[in-house]
């Protein structure tokens, strides 16, 4: 990988803040975006604009054209079987929604549904609200001090009435991946659904649902150099045909008639009114620019810099990491505390110096009771950034630790 000629592809990465370089340690939350991204948004609506299914004009065709190609660039990037299994949503949390409105027929009074202490709360509260309006029992499956769950633990909390199982690939406070395809194994043949909530997964693993073989799984495109508003629902074909809509308009029914309504075929009927158009280019020049670099090239960088990053963090004093150090089970980024010193006064003073960090409970409120913190840190890395800006980091981090620890005294 040629950082240096990658880097040039990102224009925000020249501003200044305060007078200094950027330096974006925040890419868990959203990733900053290539000029191919940008130019393939903004050529959209240049060049193709307008709306498709049934556009019987060139322009209309030409955009339909570019929408469903984009979408066999998501199918290949997951290694879905079939194009019909991929749903264009507005990101991870629309999606997580969904799944939870579109299994809710499913689900009888004293079902059960499984989530892990650990979730986003994308993938806690959809499930927790459904089982309050169905009367359902919501198991939390507890991890362990290191933020992995056991596989025995989740044996023994499945019983007759468990119905959905849904848990992240990888957790965005603690870095740590689940073994999926594990979990996969022991819900086979017991009539469960798997959810798998790939958003910080999906920008530095290679992705096979095939492999992993879960009912859906979902991510975000801004969190892979993709534009905002955009995310994938995938849904195994035998599932999606049989299960209902859950959002009415145009573009997703079959005929409608005074009192009654047929809906279209697959993954249309899923998709109501107007299609995520320049969205879709923008995710598949993404895609197709995270190809060119290689997803493995990019897991491995990033775990490179990420041990850097552990080992420097653990040589200053007062510093609490939350999670595994094993950067073989994590993806890149690291949640911490600094004793004495709040975590945003923290990422306020990185701020000073151009660089970005997020401080807050990271929408894992249930995760940060059980360790007994209100906030974290979190600092997280992607493709694009350097060992430099790392020592910029740690540096500016142990200035900080020294104006607290003076203001004290």
């Amino acid at each position: 990988m040629n950082i240096e000629a990658i880097r040039k592809d990102f224009p925000i990465l020249d501003r200044k803040i305060n007078g200094n370089k950027l330096v974006f340690f925040d890419n868990a939350a959203t990733t900053q975006k290539p000029i191919q991204v940008i130019n393939a948004i903004s050529d959209y609506y240049k060049y193709y604009n307008s709306n498709i299914h049934r556009s019987v004009y060139t322009l209309g065709n030409e955009s339909e054209n570019i929408y469903y190609k984009s979408k066999e660039v998501v199918r290949k990037y997951i290694n879905a079987r079939n194009i019909e299994e991929i749903i264009y949503t507005s990101g991870t949390t629309e999606s997580l929604n969904l799944i939870s409105r579109m299994l809710e027929n499913e689900l009888s009074t004293d079902d059960e549904i499984i989530i892990s202490s650990i979730e986003h709360h994308a993938n806690f509260v959809p499930w927790q609200q459904l089982a309050k309006r169905k009367n359902l029992k919501l198991n939390i499956l507890e991890a362990d001090s290191d933020g992995f769950i056991s596989l025995e633990n989740l044996k023994n909390i499945i019983s007759e009435k468990t119905k959905i199982v849904s848990l992240t690939y990888a957790s965005n406070v603690l870095g740590i991946i689940n073994p999926v395809k594990e979990i996969s194994n022991i819900l086979k043949d017991k009539n469960i659904y798997f959810i798998v909530d790939a958003a910080q997964a999906a920008p530095h693993l290679k992705i096979d649902v095939q492999e992993i073989k879960c009912d859906f799984l979902v991510f975000s495109g801004h969190k892979m150099c993709g534009p905002t508003g955009i995310g994938v629902l995938y849904g195994k074909k035998e599932l999606l045909e049989k299960i209902s809509p859950v959002k009415y308009g145009g573009g997703m029914i079959g005929i409608v008639e005074d009192y009654n309504s047929t809906w279209a075929d697959i993954p249309n009927k899923f998709e109501a009114g107007t299609p995520l158009l320049a969205q879709a280019s923008g995710l598949m020049a993404a895609i197709e620019y995270l190809n060119s670099i290689g997803i493995e090239n990019i897991e491995q960088y990033t775990k490179l810099l990420t041990k850097y990053l552990i080992v420097e963090l653990e040589k200053i004093d007062g510093i609490e990491i939350y999670g595994s150090k094993d950067i073989n089970n994590r993806v890149s980024l690291v949640s911490f505390n600094l004793n004495g010193v709040h975590p945003h006064d923290i990422a306020s003073f990185l701020d000073e110096k151009g660089i970005c960090i997020r401080a807050g409970h990271q929408c894992t409120q249930p995760l940060l009771s059980r360790l007994n913190v209100y906030s974290v840190a979190r600092i997280s890395i992607y493709f694009y950034n350097t060992k430099e800006e790392i020592d910029l980091f740690i540096k500016t981090l142990r200035e900080i630790k020294e104006f607290f620890a003076n203001e004290l005294f």
